[in-house]
């Protein structure tokens, strides 16, 4: 089977075509004929080895690329009777999805409605999950509560916007350019403010009588965490899911204090996705909010196997504005 490969940690040069045997089959798992594969930051952290010591996430070289998926089941292992051939799966936490064949848990592996494109399932799970539990196990969001979204117009922005708006509550939003800034009130934003140095606190506390936002979910890190301190009230929440432009290193608890008592979080999935009836519980959500129609998400872009890299370079220097798609069968 074709599929992309790293040897190395490094940039996109170090993808690799390889022609490797399709796996089997074993207990607890299924064979996936593999028709999308979505591309995510975690794919771009995978191949720079930001999780080569990591125990949430033990994936290590060598090893094939792509931790989200949707294709269709060609066999299951002994002891699978949730799964059959021919069933339309997604799945995502499990690496090896930049291959035409991939081996997934069977716990793992939800079915896709018949109404849902695979390339939309495909794009849909990772960020779907993830959004998912920030806005209602961590941020618990409803009418009432107010949250700031930084990276409005990434893939999971745009997503959390919704699902927030979903939940009744009210929701402003960041981002660094007028265009992404229309992204991000097409899919609800109540207000939408650029970062313009942590210029954003003043404003989301402007906006908010002087008393700052319930919740704000930070994916971005060391350049704007501080800032996300003042922009959240006292005794809020403040959710670092990411941290793109670096990780603060140099934190000491008692500015959480001083900046009014707050509660910092560093989550991850995978604890969200502990087992099949929560990645059920999630599916379910998400698939009915797209077949519903209170839930948009678009495929930025599409690319193969055959331009992998190029894919990798666009969506790590922020060419993309949203989730793109890798059509393995192209």
């Amino acid at each position: 089977m074709k599929c992309i490969r790293i040897e190395r940690y490094g940039g996109p040069e170090v993808l690799q075509h390889a022609d490797l045997p399709a796996p089997v089959a074993t207990p607890g798992m299924v064979l996936v004929r593999v028709r999308h594969a979505g591309i995510n930051f975690m794919d771009i952290h995978t191949r720079q080895g930001k999780y080569e010591k990591s125990r949430t996430y033990p994936v290590r070289l060598p090893c094939t690329l792509g931790m989200e998926g949707a294709g269709e089941v060609v066999a299951v292992g002994a002891g699978v009777n949730t799964h059959a051939a021919g069933d339309r799966v997604a799945w995502c936490i499990v690496w090896g999805s930049y291959a035409e064949y991939a081996l997934v848990p069977a716990w793992q592996a939800v079915k896709v409605p018949d109404a849902i494109p695979l390339d939309l399932a495909a794009v849909s799970v990772f960020q779907g999950y993830t959004a998912h539990y920030l806005a209602h196990d961590v941020g618990q969001l409803g009418p009432g509560k107010t949250c700031l979204v930084h990276a409005a117009s990434g893939g999971i922005g745009q997503i959390l916007i919704q699902l927030a708006k979903r939940s009744g509550a009210r929701v402003f939003a960041t981002t660094s350019s007028a265009d992404k800034a229309s992204v991000a009130r097409e899919r609800g934003a109540d207000a939408v403010f650029f970062y313009d140095s942590g210029k954003f606190a003043d404003a989301v506390r402007e906006v908010t009588g002087g008393q700052g936002v319930d919740v704000v979910y930070d994916s971005i890190g060391r350049t704007s965490l501080r800032d996300s301190f003042r922009a959240a009230r006292t005794r809020g929440l403040i959710v670092n899911y990411g941290n793109v432009s670096g990780s603060v290193t140099d934190l000491d608890p008692l500015e959480l204090g001083e900046a009014g008592s707050l509660f910092l979080t560093r989550p991850r999935l995978a604890d969200h996705l502990r087992d099949a009836a929560e990645i059920r519980r999630r599916a379910t959500d998400i698939f009915s909010a797209l077949l519903d129609g209170t839930l948009t998400i678009d495929i930025a872009g599409r690319y193969t196997l055959e331009n992998v890299a190029d894919a990798h370079a666009a969506y790590e220097e922020r060419r993309i504005v949203g989730k793109p798609v890798l059509d393995i069968d192209k």
